[in-house]
């Protein structure tokens, strides 16, 4: 068992770490609010999401 060629093993994995943990760092770190528009799909998904809360408050209002 070479102990020099383990620990050289061993530093080489922690650098690549290193280096993958200032990666996803990064990345959390830039993710902010998305500018642009919205895909049409999640327009409809709202859209769909308001009228069923609008017909669920609706009701309920007419049966209080």
């Amino acid at each position: 068992m070479d102990v020099t060629k383990i620990l050289a093993d061993l530093r080489q994995e922690k650098d690549q770490l290193e280096e993958a943990i200032l990666s996803l760092e990064r990345l959390a770190h830039g993710r902010g609010k998305r500018r642009g528009r919205p895909p049409a799909w999640l327009n409809e998904m709202k859209q769909k999401e308001r009228a069923t809360t609008k017909g669920k408050s609706a009701s309920k209002s007419a049966t209080a």
